[in-house]
């Protein structure tokens, strides 16, 4: 969803490539606010139904919504979104503290087998009373920024390239599958996908690609609109990526008692033909913006996936692709094998 992500090494100041930053498995607890709504039955059916939501495709590219206990989509209006994209360099100290994001991250990597499905969750949610989005001066203090002002992002890697780049030397493919609150209209949220052509040039954009001025093309996939979810009530929600050679890309976002998707053609990048690692997590809301949490939060992070094998993936650190950020400190990593193969961290300040 936005700037660009320079390392600067500075075991004597040697500079690394530039790269993109930007935008950013069912939960095992249910949100605060459906807790206070329904009874632990009726909550768990509505989990398990949220669950299903994230595994049944929508029938057509465009945009959808579903609401429980009905697994059937209903095609509702798309939304057209301009991108927001900021191509200022961020410079930082390797191996300096960092809070997650920005380049600071866990991702789950599958090696040789290829993603189809990414699902991001946050099984445990405590001590959230508050959080606002603030701007970064290396980002020209970009964003949407404010009270309850943050991102939901999967991001697959940039170092992969494909027929998109159009043989383009250099060039390399990004998608972002994003959840974000006012992205466009006040009050409402937008559930989306970014796209870009990493070192596509000074040639000309493809179609549906604007230039971010040093070289990338970026674009958005038409948005399905959501509502703006309180960040106090992060449990409740579960994102949801997928992709499909020959057929659709989709974002999924479940909250509560409803469901809403946005897709696009896989050929937009071909992102189901490389997509091996996933990053998951709550960042900043566009612009290389902060997500700054209440002291004393604690959050778990899970991302599952969907890959064609049941062996455990692998927990990478340090290799988060988004500019966004936030103020919680990373912990501990594991990584499970099975029918959905997932990592699962947690952070806290």
């Amino acid at each position: 969803m936005q700037a660009k992500l320079k390392l600067v090494f500075l075991a004597g100041l040697v500079s690394a490539a530039c790269v993109p930053a930007a935008f950013a498995a069912p939960s095992n607890d249910v949100s605060a606010q459906a807790s206070n709504q329904v009874g632990p039955i009726e909550a768990l059916a509505r989990q398990a139904w949220r669950e299903d939501m994230a595994q049944i495709a929508t029938p057509s590219d465009g945009c959808f919504h579903a609401s429980y206990p009905s697994i059937v989509w209903q095609q509702v209006a798309c939304k057209n979104l301009p991108a927001r994209a900021h191509s200022v360099p961020h410079y930082y100290l390797f191996a300096a503290p960092q809070t997650a994001g920005n380049g600071n991250d866990y991702t789950l990597q599958t090696g040789s087998s290829l993603i189809t499905k990414a699902v991001g969750s946050f099984p445990s949610v405590t001590g959230v009373t508050s959080e606002q989005s603030v701007g970064v001066p290396a980002y020209g203090d970009g964003g949407i920024l404010g009270a309850n002002e943050y991102s939901l992002q999967i991001n697959s890697q940039f170092t992969s390239t494909t027929s998109a780049c159009k043989n383009h030397s250099g060039c390399t493919v990004w998608q972002q599958f994003v959840y974000a609150p006012d992205y466009e209209v006040q009050g409402e949220a937008a559930v989306f996908m970014q796209n870009w052509l990493i070192g596509y040039g000074s040639s000309r954009c493809p179609s549906g690609f604007a230039s971010d001025g040093e070289g990338d093309c970026y674009g958005n996939s038409s948005a399905a609109t959501a509502p703006d979810v309180p960040a106090t009530d992060l449990g409740g929600m579960v994102m949801t990526g997928t992709v499909a050679s020959g057929g659709n890309d989709t974002a999924v976002l479940t909250y509560g008692g409803d469901a809403y998707s946005t897709s696009q053609k896989d050929s937009t990048l071909y992102l189901s033909q490389v997509w091996n690692t996933v990053e998951y997590n709550v960042v900043g809301n566009a612009g290389g913006s902060e997500a700054e949490f209440n002291s004393g939060t604690s959050i778990t992070v899970n991302v599952a996936v969907n890959d064609g094998s049941t062996s455990a993936p692998s927990c990478v650190a340090d290799s988060g692709t988004t500019g966004e950020s936030n103020n919680l400190n990373l912990g501990s990593c594991t990584a499970s094998g099975g029918s959905t193969p997932s990592i699962q961290f947690t952070e806290s300040n």
